[in-house]
């Protein structure tokens, strides 16, 4: 059976061990919501959890309401250099991040207009990086409940504390924070590097079925 994910912008570990263990159909009919991974991501730095966060234009009129398909980046802020150079800063003593930063660095040179369309393509590169299939499947509807497949949707919610056990690995600053779970994939990506995949289809998560 099929699992709904919203592409976010470098899920977190949970959502990319949901899409490494499972059939994905991405939910991409669906209403933009604030404060959610839609346009953030976490990642550790010196200082320990630190959000990079994608500007979107707002929309006016009374209703505001637009959906996730529609919304644009608001590009006249170098938010790209801005994140590059935080990710940089944060893994380039990381065991490999000199190993896939080839990859990812385009993310942050091209210009691009509809941010579901570059979550996505931040989702492609790191499956490209796992040598994984990237999902390419899409809702045609939005139902508020899955008839048919199992539910994850609830893992865009970034308010929310999801609860399942993710075993501790080594990260950059860890003489001077302590673990910090459930961050962006690029976490785990630049400090376990080919090891990612078994460590993230070795997670235990639950999904309700339809």
């Amino acid at each position: 059976m099929q699992l709904l994910l919203h592409p976010g912008y470098f899920p977190n570990i949970a959502n990319f061990a949901a899409l490494a263990q499972n059939e994905i159909c991405w939910e991409v009919k669906d209403n933009y919501q604030k404060q959610t991974f839609r346009n953030r991501c976490y990642i550790c730095t010196d200082l320990g959890r630190h959000m990079l966060n994608i500007p979107i234009k707002h929309i006016g009129g009374e209703n505001k309401k637009q959906t996730f398909s529609d919304v644009v980046i608001d590009n006249d802020y170098k938010w790209q250099r801005q994140h590059w150079r935080t990710l940089q800063t944060a893994y380039r003593t990381s065991p490999f991040f000199e190993f896939y930063e080839d990859d990812i660095a385009p993310l942050y040179k091209g210009t691009f207009t509809s941010l579901m369309e570059f979550n996505l393509k931040t989702i492609e590169t790191i499956c490209d990086c796992l040598q994984i299939t990237m999902p390419t499947e899409r809702t045609e509807a939005y139902q508020s409940k899955a008839t048919d497949k199992m539910d994850g949707r609830h893992l865009i919610n970034s308010k929310s504390e999801l609860h399942f056990h993710q075993p501790d690995y080594v990260q950059v600053f860890s003489d001077r924070n302590p673990f910090i779970a459930n961050l962006s994939i690029l976490d785990l990506l630049f400090n376990e590097g080919t090891n990612t995949l078994s460590y993230l289809k070795n997670l235990k998560l639950h999904f309700s079925h339809a």
